[in-house]
């Protein structure tokens, strides 16, 4: 069952200089709620904050809620927090069907079972027979798909999304953005994007601008 992202007052700090104030949202399965503003703004800093990596310089406040539940004081693996970054960290030492095993659960059937599972997610992804490829051989879009499919295998229920468009040119952004939101869309997944390019943001969707909350 598809269900809902809460901010409920986060506030985040470092060093007595207020990033976040007091920022209260909800996120909606299948909604994308965009965050803009400026390099330091706190933006990743929030995302830290959500999935439970924030590092201890900064104080923070505030609760996270996932369909209702409090996962503030989850451990980062228990809050089933997908993530995507401007990197795609790919594993180079695993080929790409190593890299999407890995975030199959280790009870997640026999051998077999999960070869198939991630024949299925890179036909999906337009890349059938790339079980077997070196990530070093794919093109950038064709990374970035990879790590899409990685996270969605983990069978997240919030998909975080840190500026993952920003290393593509023109034409595989585009591509990529639309091949992101729609699989998050059909997996009912409240999404969180921060970013400072107003055209990432899907269209029609809500869009928040940090300093509004300074």
């Amino acid at each position: 069952m598809s269900e809902s992202l809460r901010l409920d007052a986060v506030r985040i700090a470092l060093a007595g200089r207020v990033l976040i104030p007091a920022l209260d949202v909800v996120v909606a399965p299948g909604e994308c709620v965009t965050l803009m503003g400026p390099s330091g703004c706190g933006k990743s800093t929030l995302l830290a904050f959500i999935s439970g990596t924030l590092d201890h310089a900064f104080a923070a406040s505030g609760r996270v809620f996932v369909g209702g539940v409090d996962i503030t004081g989850f451990a980062p693996e228990r809050r089933r927090a997908g993530i995507l970054f401007q990197d795609d960290l790919l594993f180079p030492h695993l080929t790409v069907g190593g890299n999407l095993g890995f975030a199959l659960k280790a009870g997640v059937g026999d051998r077999a079972l999960r070869r198939a599972r991630i024949e299925e997610a890179l036909a999906e992804g337009e890349l059938a027979g790339f079980a077997d490829r070196d990530p070093a051989t794919l093109s950038g879009g064709q990374r970035s798909r990879v790590a899409l499919l990685r996270t969605l295998l983990a069978d997240p229920k919030v998909l975080l999304l840190d500026e993952p468009f920003n290393r593509l040119d023109a034409q595989l952004r585009g591509d990529f953005r639309r091949f992101v939101f729609e699989h998050a869309a059909e997996r009912g997944l409240p999404v969180l994007l921060v970013t400072h390019d107003e055209a990432d943001a899907p269209a029609g969707g809500r869009v928040m601008r940090l300093p509004e909350f300074r």
